[in-house]
């Protein structure tokens, strides 16, 4: 962040609130002119600040009722049980998010499922036969109270 002066974050946090913002409007919001703008953008993007630009889906609308975190434990940590874990779960368009974790548990998952039903299955067809999986433990989501990808800037 020491190369990033106020400008930079304001464009940053402009784009974290609406990534569809024209120039001319991240201009106008972040007070420069077009072409300075566009400049810092692309020095932005080009840097790697700027990882992506996609659109929030609403899980719900689209039929995904179910949220469940995800613990999993290996009970093999040799070899390459671990990183075929680890390309088997980034292949699964379930699984939002899977951090190697420290505790208890050697992963931590996101997953989605438009139902229990699916969810169970899922588990027990997909997870309960990854390599290595030892231990699995589900805390399902009973409610939402913050979603927001946004980086504290």
């Amino acid at each position: 962040m020491d190369a990033l002066d106020s400008t930079d974050i304001a464009i940053l946090r402009a784009l974290q609130r609406d990534g569809r913002l024209t120039n001319a409007r991240l201009a106008e919001q972040v007070a420069l002119s077009e072409t300075p703008c566009w400049r810092r953008l692309k020095r932005l993007e080009a840097d790697g600040y700027i990882a992506a630009y996609r659109a929030e889906l609403n899980r719900r609308k689209l039929g995904y009722g179910v949220v469940a975190f995800v613990q999993i434990t290996l009970g093999d940590h040799a070899g390459d049980a671990p990183l075929q874990f680890e390309q088997r779960v980034a292949a699964m368009p379930e699984v939002l998010f899977c951090h190697n974790v420290t505790g208890e548990s050697d992963y931590l998952l996101q997953v989605v499922a438009a139902d229990l039903d699916a969810y169970g299955i899922f588990v027990r067809d997909t997870l309960r036969r990854l390599p290595g999986v030892s231990a699995i433990r589900s805390n399902l989501s009973l409610r939402e109270i913050k979603a927001d990808h946004s980086l504290p800037l």
